[in-house]
């Protein structure tokens, strides 16, 4: 699809202006986005609601895109929060008391996969700083465009995958 023309986003309303971005971004990285939440929920179903919360949190976020970073970074910095603030409801909900099952679900039974089930389970048994590093990263985010989702350095991205990918190669019984 041709993008429109630089005067034609101009004068475009704001209303109009945030609907074509959010398109866009659902459009180019949606099933990018989707991968992020795959790695920081439990089933399916908490994998979809995940990835609502990022959808809407998009839309919310838009008229405060100020094109300093890629349109790119921003929603993938944008998923990133939203990731960490359902850990944090998460953990909080387990930290109240509430039983929590720990059998597999029925769905989750039927999701499993694998070689690809065991690499995501993998993936989501790193610790946080090296999840995201590895998910941004096996989205195709350069290390700079890393390190501005993140808020670190070039060499710190680096160090995070690298320590990443060594614990998945122990995990997945890998030799290297």
């Amino acid at each position: 699809m041709p993008r429109p023309a630089a005067g034609a986003l101009a004068s475009a309303t704001p209303a109009a202006l945030r609907e074509r971005r959010y398109q866009e971004v659902l459009r180019e990285h949606g099933r990018g986005l989707a991968r992020v939440a795959a790695s920081h929920a439990r089933s399916a179903s908490e994998r979809e609601d995940l990835l609502q919360e990022i959808a809407l949190s998009l839309w919310r976020a838009l008229p405060r895109f100020r094109e300093e970073a890629s349109l790119r970074t921003f929603a993938y910095r944008v998923a990133r929060n939203c990731a960490i603030d359902h850990l944090r409801k998460r953990r909080t909900i387990v930290a109240a008391g509430e039983l929590v099952d720990q059998r597999p679900r029925a769905e989750d039974v039927l999701d499993r996969r694998g070689d690809r089930q065991r690499l995501l389970d993998a993936i989501q048994a790193l610790p946080l700083s090296q999840r995201h590093v590895l998910t941004l990263q096996l989205e195709g985010l350069s290390y700079a465009e890393i390190a501005e989702v993140i808020g670190i350095t070039e060499k710190n991205v680096s160090a995070r995958l690298s320590r990443a990918r060594k614990t998945l190669r122990e995990r997945l019984g890998g030799t290297r």
